[in-house]
């Protein structure tokens, strides 16, 4: 028997990814991971509500953007309020792809990782 835990996005800027995980999606810290060296440092991010964290992975030499192919993988989440979350994510200019068929959009974070927010139910 298995079940979820957490999801890792690795992180170019962690402090810039924290506060759009905050503002986006109202996520906050639950934990964190340093090395000794300060060469890579783990920020666990939870909804407050689940048991679920996103895991954010910050290595101190990498710089360049990471290759996220055709970004066919994402993390979704789920609203109560589908009209005000898309307003919200409008307003913060990160809704990177919209399907009003499906009744669902997706948002990007600062590292271009896809978030799908669908509505309750």
């Amino acid at each position: 028997m298995f079940t979820f835990n957490h999801y890792n996005f690795n992180v170019i800027d962690l402090e810039k990814s924290m506060d759009f995980y905050e503002k986006a999606l109202g996520l906050k810290e639950v934990r964190r991971l340093e090395s000794p060296d300060g060469s890579w440092k783990l920020v666990y991010l939870g909804d407050g509500v689940t048991d679920f964290n996103l895991e954010l992975t910050w290595l101190k030499e990498r710089t360049a953007p990471y290759s996220l192919g055709e970004n066919e993988f994402h993390l979704a989440f789920e609203t109560e309020d589908f009209d005000e979350a898309h307003k919200k994510h409008e307003e913060l200019g990160c809704i990177c792809f919209e399907n009003p068929e499906m009744g669902i959009y997706f948002i990007s974070d600062p590292d271009h990782y896809w978030i799908e927010i669908i509505p309750k139910g």
